[in-house]
């Protein structure tokens, strides 16, 4: 009988999705309260193994600035994760990414709102890129790295 006890728990364990078996991820997400995409952003984060805490604030420049995301990446929020900042519209897969290896960077923004990123659901026009937020600033004029696209 304990045998089929623990071959029924063992098989329960094995069909849950893998964010179920490890602790979720604690996100904290500055957004706009009338913001829906931001909403929906979360969730899609939540569908991924994060925990997120959403703040409203209807002051996201002093958000922007104190985090120091320049403005030519700025999205509609700001998330704090692992230490990172995440700007916009990022999907969860390159978050993970961002925390498995640990780049020695400030963070990850995709700019603006553009739709086929999660909380802009459509399809895209063209592939989304994803920008580096370094450290210290980047020389004028130079172009930007692409931390990854989708």
């Amino acid at each position: 009988m304990k045998r089929r006890n623990f071959a029924a728990a063992t098989l329960g364990l094995l069909a849950m999705p893998l964010p179920a078996l490890a602790a979720a991820i604690p996100v904290k997400l500055f957004k706009n309260p009338n913001c829906f995409c931001c909403d929906l952003y979360a969730k899609h984060l939540e569908q991924n193994g994060f925990s997120v805490e959403k703040i409203d604030t209807t002051d996201m420049d002093s958000i922007k600035q104190k985090y120091g995301i320049p403005e030519r990446f700025e999205g509609c929020h700001t998330a704090l994760v692992g230490g990172y900042v995440v700007d916009g519209l990022v999907p969860a897969r390159f978050v993970q990414q961002l925390l498995r290896e640990k780049p020695p960077i400030k963070g990850i923004a995709l700019p603006g709102m553009p739709v086929g990123a999660p909380g802009m659901e459509g399809p895209k026009s063209r592939p989304l890129d994803i920008y580096v937020l370094a450290r210290s600033p980047i020389a004028p004029g130079a172009a930007p790295k692409v931390y990854g696209s989708f």
